[in-house]
């Protein structure tokens, strides 16, 4: 009879526990008028020198018609510590949402490719590339020390019905590239994919890749292995991404503002397509050594779509990146932005990585960009060792003014503000268009965040 009571008390407790897992409702945390929600990503289980990129999977994410505040992300292990960058180095992670009609489920499809068929409609940023870069928040290892917040009076929309089309619903899906070094014969190496450390010549999809690609992508995805000393892979664990979304209830208080992402790498100066290949190499410099000049620059240019106030910028960089810089056609600065790096050991304080990016602010109505004003990004590097598969994206927040503009230094009037937030940098960063893999949500719940299903 104890054994008997005993197991139905257990039982009980599951039972409560699943509920007040899926009541959502219950972990929301208000602060002055902000809304907050501390979630989990799927479960990524990791060996020394593996890698995980499980293209995108559906995520828990705040909703009805609201305006996003901030979207900030750390890799954690299952008793919720933050995981060393030392350890597993985030290469990137995105977050983007799209919208999938009622009833269908385990949908499947290839990055932004799946998208090509009538049960799934993408619903990314404001641009500007064509492909690849839809996402409204990304960053990589310097998601902890990179400020993501909307400032006030402006948010990010989302879940406005009169948007979503009929018979569809709003998703968000989560994209997490994570390379275990735990081991690494060469931990930089592996952060940097370069292909003779994975023994990889061809591509996810088995096609051969170009004899001159000697690192990126392409040659560190899912399931593939970077070589650790004396080929160790013990020491199995379970990470997730823990994310933080803060929001308020829309209004007509808000002014809203969308994301635009720039990437060095566009085509379009030279072929009139936003062709964005997302990630470039970085030669080794042969005259720095007698100049003491080991900086390499890259630049594109673009012409912005709209006229509009900055309200936000950051750039997304990978290690060996010193800054980034987005200019107006009469070359002022319209948003500049530095690479941080650690210093030591603890986390978030990581020597030799890049632990956060700095942001701007403007003050509101001080920084303005015309339709049709030719940007010109750049993106600097170190050159002093050789770099491969490294990025240079530049996220900005745009309110986008109610009357026209004629040139750059004619703006009239106030601001409506309907901001094209480019995958907020909020995040930078990242890049890879990959393969959908739609998951079940597991009901539990782990440390008072929400927690996702594998």
């Amino acid at each position: 009879m104890y054994l008997g009571s005993q197991r139905s008390v257990i039982i009980l407790a599951i039972v409560l526990l699943a509920i007040y897992a899926q009541n959502s409702k219950a972990r929301v945390i208000h602060e002055n008028g902000v809304k907050s929600m501390v979630y989990l990503s799927p479960k990524i289980t990791h060996h020394p020198g593996s890698v995980t990129n499980k293209n995108y999977y559906d995520i828990e994410f705040p909703k009805g018609h609201i305006a996003i505040k901030s979207f900030n992300a750390e890799v954690v292990d299952e008793a919720g510590d933050p995981v060393s960058l030392q350890e597993t180095y985030l290469h990137h992670w995105v977050a983007m949402r799209y919208y999938r009609r009622k009833g269908v489920k385990n949908v499947k499809f290839n990055g932004n490719h799946g998208f090509n068929q009538p049960d799934l409609i993408k619903a990314g940023n404001a641009g500007i590339c064509n492909q690849g870069l839809s996402q409204f928040f990304g960053l990589g290892s310097e998601t902890r020390k990179t400020s993501t917040y909307v400032p006030d009076p402006y948010g990010i929309e989302v879940g406005n019905p009169r948007e979503v089309p009929a018979g569809y619903e709003e998703i968000w899906m989560l994209n997490i590239h994570a390379i275990d070094t735990r081991g690494a014969v060469d931990v930089m190496g592996c952060t940097e994919c370069r292909c003779n450390l994975y023994n990889v010549t061809n591509d996810e999809y088995g096609r051969p890749l170009d004899p001159n690609y000697i690192g990126g992508l392409y040659c560190c995805y899912d399931g593939t292995q970077c070589k650790v000393k004396n080929e160790l892979k013990s020491v199995e664990r379970n990470l997730y991404m823990r994310y933080t979304v803060k929001w308020v209830d829309w209004s007509d208080s808000i002014l809203p503002v969308k994301v635009y992402i720039f990437d060095v790498t566009d085509t379009w100066e030279h072929t009139g397509i936003h062709d964005c290949y997302i990630e470039f190499d970085v030669e080794q410099s042969t005259t720095g050594v007698a100049t003491n000049d080991f900086i390499s620059i890259s630049r594109s240019t673009v012409s912005f779509p709209i006229a509009g106030d900055v309200i936000y910028g950051v750039a997304h960089q990978h290690s060996g990146g010193i800054s980034s810089a987005l200019y107006g056609e009469d070359g002022r600065i319209i948003c500049s932005s530095k690479s941080i790096y650690g210093k030591g050991n603890s986390v978030g304080d990581e020597a030799g990585y890049i632990v956060g990016m700095t942001t701007c602010y403007p003050e509101p109505g001080s920084v303005k960009i015309a339709k049709g004003e030719i940007l010109t990004l750049e993106s600097n590097y170190s050159s002093e060792k050789s770099h491969t598969g490294v990025m240079g994206l530049f996220y900005i927040l745009v309110a986008e003014s109610s009357l026209k503009v004629n040139g750059p230094d004619q703006v009239y009037e106030e601001s409506i503000v309907e901001v094209l937030f480019s995958g907020v940098a909020v995040f930078g960063l990242a890049i890879s268009a990959a393969i959908v893999v739609v998951y079940q949500r597991r009901k539990q719940s782990e440390d008072g965040y929400e927690s996702i299903a594998t």
